[in-house]
């Protein structure tokens, strides 16, 4: 009797992804399916190219959260690969490489020294030189291209509520004209005052802190070129409710950012904002700005971004 020859199996290999599309390959060359339908898929799936496939949501790249871990020029490489259009809050002596990428700048930053979230328009002591930074900045994003410039609020210091409000509506009613004249939108960020574990995560002292109170300092002032920049993980932690509050928003909303809350990283189930359906919802409320990839990377920043731009691309 002939002895049965044994096969191990071996269970300290995985098969990996690349193992499992070469052996089908080879089993359909060699079932003479090679230029079937089963092989087509097989090579699609092979060949999909990470990013952005649907392009609904039009993609940005926030330069700060990515400047620890590349230089411009590799953001912009890192960005058009994943089929996002932007890097945005870059520096303006920046823009020139964003162009040799055939990229925007989806929002820009405003020059002043320090956090520009400290001192704002809720302060009329400030109006002389932010007004005149901010027209600066409108001037610099009209002649590239760049639809937005961001503003703030500013710290509460001692400004009750309503006189800050009343302070934010005077600074940007003396913008607005300008802003319309170029052609250019002014956007009042809502930021979080309740995370003060890291000052890149949340802002204590923060007056704009609530979504409802800077849409009435945005409808007070009425002007189609002075919106809110929705920033999803800000609004998730102070307000909550992001699809509803989308919605009531509408087309005053003229930017939007991401992030995963807590801890502001990774779009990942680590966290609890469910993006698709947000996305979803930004679209049926007619939004086609861009969306802002805000997250502090936490590992792999080219996995994240990928994971972040895929999971946005509704």
């Amino acid at each position: 009797m002939k002895e049965k020859k044994s096969f191990p199996l071996q269970a300290n290999k995985p098969l990996s992804r690349r193992s499992l599309f070469k052996g089908v390959s080879a089993g359909l060359v060699a079932g003479g399916l090679a230029g079937s339908p089963v092989a087509s898929l097989a090579q699609k799936a092979k060949e999909k190219k990470p990013g952005v496939r649907k392009g609904r949501i039009n993609q940005s790249v926030v330069s700060w959260c990515f400047s620890e871990h590349w230089s411009v020029e590799e953001t912009c490489e890192h960005a058009t690969k994943l089929g996002c259009k932007s890097i945005e809050l870059i520096d303006s002596k920046h823009w020139p490489v964003l162009k040799k990428y055939g990229l925007t700048c989806a929002i820009s930053g405003i020059p002043v020294d320090g956090a520009p979230f400290i001192k704002g328009f809720n302060n009329p002591e400030y109006h002389g030189w932010l007004i005149e930074a901010t027209k600066q900045a409108i001037d610099e994003s009209a002649d590239f291209g760049c639809p937005n410039v961001i503003a703030f609020t500013g710290f509460s210091e001692n400004f009750s509520l309503e006189e800050g409000a009343k302070n934010c509506i005077a600074g940007f009613k003396k913008v607005a004209k300008y802003a319309e004249k170029k052609g250019v939108t002014v956007c009042l960020e809502m930021l979080n005052s309740r995370d003060g574990t890291d000052p890149n995560k949340g802002h204590p002292g923060y007056q704009g802190d609530h979504t409802d109170y800077c849409m009435d300092i945005l409808n007070a002032v009425g002007s189609p070129r002075v919106k809110l920049l929705f920033d999803i993980y800000h609004v998730q932690i102070m307000d909550g409710d992001v699809i509803r509050r989308v919605g009531e928003c509408g087309d005053m909303i003229g930017h939007v950012h991401t992030a995963g809350n807590p801890g502001r990283g990774e779009l990942d189930n680590k966290q609890e904002i469910n993006y698709p359906p947000i996305m979803r919802a930004l679209l049926k409320a007619g939004y086609n700005g861009f969306v802002g990839q805000e997250f502090i990377p936490t590992r792999d920043p080219v996995q994240g971004l990928t994971e972040a731009v895929e999971l946005c691309d509704v």
